[in-house]
């Protein structure tokens, strides 16, 4: 309301302020600030037809606009062409606003002077403009962490000067382009650039072989997270200024290339979760490297390399899942710097010795799940070490420590308070660590490429701390002081930390102050400590900005005095009718708190106002605040409701938000039946409703946070986390007893009509819950048997019972859930390639042979054959539960009781109902190195909640 009653005041100013000459950087300023809302104070009250007269963020040379600097300001509107005049502008920073949106204009090629195009995190879509390659001065491009689509232009290549490319966190598609040595452009031709920064996109093809050379001055190679096929180039190994590689999480296949060892420079090294064969690499001489992770990847089997304990730099191993096989060197252990092994899910036999001298900053060893068969305990050790499923741990006598898998580690850490006693503040104030109270600027520092394992040793964040302090000293910020804290290790292995920049000497900053604080980390002026590697500061808006004297420069006027006598009165009547509207609104709102779903109005057509048990009502204002408002870093990923976001409460607890957007394929009635549904029924094998939304024209769903993400994203290997016979039983059973609980104990009963992988998720325990309850139907009764009702769920799952009599039953639920049986033993889609997974399996089925001859169809990463226990039992589950008419379907009661038999012929202890291994243990991420489980992101939440 402020902001509309601040709009209003302008134009009444406006119309009575007197013609004044205008030069045309003013003009196109001016332009601009009518078509953004929410710009500062100060540029409604400066002086005339002067650009350069007081404007806060913009910089001026000779009467010319040449910098334009507006970090954290809460902007919204579009970019328009006008910026395209403002021809001396060398300088356009526009970060961390998200309301910044729309497409960016081709306008933007006319700013031939520009050396500094930032616009980090914020709402822009659409394609990249191929006039981006007229920017010949260009020397620093980050549009990271925005919405664009499309393809990389060509036309970047032309851009001779460029240093620093950021076009990571985007939608960007296609193949990466490169020059045909003749005519066209490409990004081989940036041989001076030093950071292509990619990852996190959906780029497609091939790396090219020719955007490498021998010329190219690269240090940061950052293509993670992407869809990019075929072979590692092997120009790569001609680039040797390298120093960071990450080509991690995409589909590549082949060998390595053999002279990946002439990276001598290179600190770290990700190839992880990709599908690379041949031989492993043989890294010797890379004698800089701190990090190396080659996981999870289709290597041809090999002895463990003596390489190993050659890289005397070397702070973590990963090489998870790479068909390692042979005695580990006890000299591996005595790396000087090694911190972190982990050789899980291979076949390292023998006697494992991890000498007398290991280093002493070795901190965790996983060799879960080998074949070691004994352990010289030289002494005893500190270090936390698991040989969990080998087959030393089936001897009673081995230490019970190291038969268990590796405990989460502990991450909490905040910056303790510099030898003061803590001040307790109020409204709002946070204590600052020299404990004063001040409102902090916050955001996530995010490091793509750390070459430190442990997320929880304190003296990294010293480092940081005191390099942040340093920094803002001698850039002469007024920074009293910092706090880090709260981090955590996302699956990408992207280290995340919260940080919070405290005021010196009042209790706020002022525009200037946030403005120089957001250009230090946008522009990367600020550089952390070398183990950092590079990063990327996703900004909060600031809501505290100090004014008035001290907050705004503004200049004064004699025709300032004038027009301010001359128009008094007026502005005063204004005042007062804005008064009055505002009190009006604000009635309006109270009404609206009161009763959540007070302007749930006629167009709703038929759909009753939701009858919410128990859950909570949430504001706009503040599901925006426990996001960080709707931040890119919290965005968790994409379905057909809408975008879904993590959060957190002030009292600690973790959320998921979906967050519903116009023309999404859930409407009003959606949002009442999950709101609904959820708020009455509780079982742990259900994913919790926590509260929701409807204020300010948004629909919005709060739920408990899961941490491990949907089985879809398990089964096919995204989420890094491998399901093993066990686990997959415990899923099965969990995720039976969430429908069973819907079928026979909720009241009145609850088909979910939607069952699927997607629907399925993890929590830290790898416990199953069954979520998305947003087609679900009630039976109104439990005589009912059925409900006539049109044709919804996914096809592949659908029960086509229902789909040809349009009689949604309890049965429907047991055909999905059927198919998900099938999928938990094959880890395929249900319509993969044309062929339909039930058909297949029955098709080639035959119960006179072992695992029923389904080994084809199996999914390797399952286990070994020999310890597939119950198999064939849950098999024939799987098939009964997709017969072809519902009464021959078993209940969810009958599938429940068998499957918890299976898990006793597998030795499991169903009670528990925790996807374990036999030993009844907890779970491990086979990646986690701490307790980062609770900061799973992104990509990986796709699907969970719609």
């Amino acid at each position: 309301m402020g902001s509309r009653i601040r709009q209003s005041l302008v134009i009444v100013l406006i119309h009575f302020w007197p013609a004044i000459a205008q030069n045309d950087d003013f003009v196109y300023l001016r332009a601009m600030k009518d078509s953004w809302e929410n710009t500062p104070l100060n540029w409604d009250n400066v002086d005339g037809s002067d650009p350069c007269g007081g404007w806060e963020g913009i910089t001026c040379t000779d009467d010319r606009i040449t910098a334009i600097t507006l970090a954290s300001m809460g902007l919204t509107g579009p970019l328009i062409s006008d910026i395209g005049r403002l021809t001396e502008l060398q300088i356009l920073d526009l970060s961390y606003n998200k309301g910044l949106a729309g497409s960016l204009t081709t306008a933007i090629g006319n700013l031939k002077k520009l050396t500094n195009l930032i616009l980090v995190d914020c709402g822009f879509s659409g394609t990249l403009p191929d006039t981006l390659g007229n920017l010949e001065n260009l020397v620093y491009l980050s549009l990271n962490s925005n919405g664009f689509s499309g393809l990389i232009p060509p036309s970047i290549g032309n851009i001779k000067k460029l240093y620093w490319l950021d076009l990571a966190d985007n939608n960007l598609t296609g193949r990466i382009p490169v020059s045909n040595g003749r005519t066209t452009s490409g990004l081989d031709m940036l041989i001076n650039a030093k950071h292509f920064h990619f990852g996190r996109n959906r780029l497609t093809g091939v790396i090219p072989a020719r955007l490498f050379s021998a010329n190219m001055t690269l240090i940061h190679l950052l293509f993670e997270s992407n869809q990019l096929t075929g072979t590692i180039p092997t120009t790569v190994g001609l680039v040797k200024s390298l120093q960071t590689v990450r080509l991690d999480r995409n589909l590549l296949t082949g060998n390595v290339p053999l002279n990946i060892n002439n990276l001598t420079d290179v600190v770290e090294m990700f190839m992880s979760h990709n599908q690379l064969t041949g031989p492993l690499p043989n890294l010797t001489g890379m004698n800089a490297l701190n990090y190396l992770d080659l996981s999870n990847n289709t290597f041809d089997q090999s002895e463990v390399p003596s390489w190993f304990s050659t890289l005397q730099s070397l702070t973590t191993l990963k090489m998870f899942s790479t068909n390692l096989v042979g005695e580990l060197p006890a000299a591996l252990f005595s790396i000087p710097q090694l911190q972190q092994v982990d050789l899980s899910y291979n076949r390292v036999n023998g006697t494992l010795d991890l000498g007398s001298n290991h280093s002493n900053k070795l901190q965790s060893v996983n060799l879960q799940n080998n074949q070691i068969s004994d352990f010289l305990q030289r002494r005893q050790y500190s270090i936390r070490l698991t040989l969990d499923d080998n087959p030393i741990c089936s001897d009673s006598g081995v230490e019970d420590g190291f038969c268990s898998p590796l405990p989460p580690t502990n991450t909490y850490y905040v910056t303790p308070s510099n030898n003061c006693v803590p001040t307790t503040c109020t409204s709002g104030l946070v204590s600052t660590p020299n404990c004063g109270c001040a409102y902090p600027y916050t955001g996530d520092l995010i490091f793509r490429a750390p070459s430190f394992p442990d997320a929880g040793n304190s003296t990294f964040y010293e480092s940081l701390h005191d390099s942040l302090i340093t920094y803002f000293q001698m850039s002469k910020l007024q920074v009293d002081s910092v706090s880090l804290m709260n981090p955590t290790r996302n699956l990408e292995d992207y280290l995340v930390i919260n940080l919070q920049v405290f005021p010196s000497g009042e209790e706020r900053f002022n525009r200037s102050g946030i403005i120089g604080l957001g250009f230090s980390f946008s522009n990367q002026t600020f550089k952390p400590p070398r183990e950092y590697g590079t990063y990327f500061f996703i900004g909060e808006p600031y809501d505290f900005l100090l004014v008035g004297p001290s907050g705004t420069r503004t200049k004064s006027s004699k025709i300032g005095v004038i027009v301010g006598s001359a128009v008094g009165g007026c502005v005063f009547v204004v005042l007062l009718v804005l008064a009055g509207m505002y009190a009006f609104c604000q009635k309006e709102r109270e009404t609206q708190e009161s009763s959540p779903f007070a302007l749930w109005d006629a167009t709703s057509g038929s759909v009753g106002v939701p009858q919410p048990k128990g859950v909570k009502p949430f504001s706009f204002e503040e599901l925006s605040k426990y996001t960080n408002n709707f931040s890119e870093t919290n965005n968790i990923g994409t379905g057909g409701y809408g975008m879904v976001y993590r959060g957190s409460l002030p009292n600690g607890q973790l959320i998921a938000i979906k967050r519903a957007t116009q023309g999404s394929t859930q409407g009003r009635l959606e949002f009442k039946t999950e709101i609904e549904l959820l708020s009455r029924v509780h079982h742990k094998n259900l994913v919790s409703l926590v509260g929701f939304c409807f204020d300010q024209g948004e629909q919005m769903l709060v739920y408990e946070y899961i941490v491990n993400g949907t089985v879809k994203d398990s089964l096919s290997g995204r989420s890094g986390i491998r399901l093993d016979w066990m686990r997959r039983l415990g899923i099965a059973l969990g995720a039976a007893k969430g429908l069973q609980y819907l079928h026979d104990l909720a009241d009145p009963p609850i088909i979910h009509r939607d069952v699927k992988t997607n629907n399925i998720l993890l929590d830290e325990e790898l416990v199953a819950k069954v979520a998305d309850f947003g087609i679900s139907k009630s039976l109104g009764d439990a005589n009912r048997t059925h409900v006539t009702t049109q044709v919804k769920g996914t096809m592949g799952y659908m029960d086509p019972e229902y789909y040809m009599t349009e009689q949604l039953t309890q049965k429907s639920d047991v055909f999905s859930f059927g198919v998900v049986l099938l999928e938990l033993i094959t880890a395929r889609n249900p319509i993969e390639k044309g062929k339909y997974i039930v058909k297949e399996v029955k098709q080639i089925l035959n119960k006179s042979k072992d695992l029923y001859d389904l080994r084809e169809v199996l999914d390797p990463t399952i286990g070994l054959i020999s310890e597939l226990k119950g198999f064939e039992r849950f098999v024939d589950v799987a098939l009964r539960c997709v017969e072809e008419t519902g009464s021959q379907r078993p209940t969810m009661s009958d599938v429940v009781k068998e499957i918890e038999y299976i898990m006793e012929l597998a030795g499991l202890n169903h009670d528990d109902e925790l996807a374990s291994n036999s030993t009844g243990k907890g779970y491990e991420h086979p990646y986690s190195t701490n307790d980062s489980l609770c900061a799973y992101n992104a990509d990986h939440f796709p699907s969970n909640l719609g």
